[in-house]
């Protein structure tokens, strides 16, 4: 492939991709015992994925995406998945002159999925990907792999291969910029007031209640809670709203058991609406 300025990218679906002949909403829960094939055939049929060039910034990072598209009726997912799902894993340990990649999530769509409630994209998303390197002033090679899930009636948990080359000033995208332009509202720029949580000891963890001040993100309100901690689990949240403020009601279980400590300025609130989604960034006891 010649080298131009910008990115020059190659994507191609690893051969680790496998079939889970499981139900979309559920696939997620049982994927580690599931028996798998190699299904490279049906992989090119439901996604393809790209690197998409972009541009530097003034701070010597350079901004770029990965575009994933979807074959019809199936979806991929978010950061969060909700009940059931495979949140996209990014390893780029085979970079050069890489600092850290930041991914940056547009806004997501909820499905529900057989009675279970999932989060991710259709279609078509480009997910941005704000690329620091080591040395601003030296070209960046990116390589690594992202494991995702894509899911209709079955799904496929599979892993794309990356190898991309940051170099130049680029060019600015429209595509990009409008996956840039998607992202939820920050606190502020959606006029929240206080936030506040309160915890309380479960048989099993923690219950969490968040009261959060704020105008309506456009009805059927879903709050999404995250924790730094991986090893946190999570349930979906119960969310109403009660005037001006949104309430939103989980639990949290470690998978060692037992007790554990939750720092409530370290928690992440994604408030997701009709009209638009809001992410808050801790709360107050």
């Amino acid at each position: 492939m010649a080298h131009r300025s910008g990115m020059s990218t190659t994507v191609r679906p690893s051969r680790r991709s496998r079939l889970l002949g499981l139900l979309a909403g559920a696939c997620a829960a049982l994927l580690p015992v599931t028996s798998h094939a190699e299904t490279p055939g049906l992989l090119g049929a439901t996604v393809s994925a790209k690197l998409v060039e972009g541009w530097r910034l003034p701070d010597g990072s350079h901004m770029a995406g990965l575009e994933l598209d979807l074959a019809p009726g199936w979806k991929t997912y978010w950061r969060a998945p909700g009940d059931a799902g495979v949140p996209p894993s990014f390893d780029w340990r085979g970079s050069r002159n890489l600092d850290r990649v930041e991914v940056m999530w547009p806004t997501p769509s909820v499905f529900d999925s057989g009675g279970y409630r999932t989060i991710g994209y259709k279609d078509r998303v480009i997910l941005p990907l704000r690329i620091y390197p080591r040395d601003a002033g030296a070209a960046v090679r990116l390589e690594g792999e992202v494991e995702l899930g894509v899911c209709q009636d079955t799904c496929l948990l599979t892993t794309l291969d990356l190898d991309g080359a940051v170099d130049g000033a680029g060019t600015r995208t429209p595509a990009l910029a409008a996956a840039l332009a998607d992202q939820p509202y920050t606190a502020r720029e959606a006029r929240v007031g206080r936030v506040s949580c309160r915890i309380a000891p479960a048989a099993d963890g923690l219950t969490l209640t968040a009261e959060i001040e704020m105008p309506s993100a456009g009805g059927q309100e879903i709050a999404v809670i995250e924790t730094p901690d991986p090893m946190i689990w999570v349930a979906p949240a119960e969310t109403a709203r009660r005037g001006g403020t949104l309430v939103a009601r989980t639990e949290l279980v470690h998978s060692a058991g037992g007790a554990f400590a939750l720092e409530r300025s370290q928690l992440r609130i994604t408030v997701l609406g009709q009209h638009h989604a809001v992410d808050i960034h801790g709360c107050k006891g």
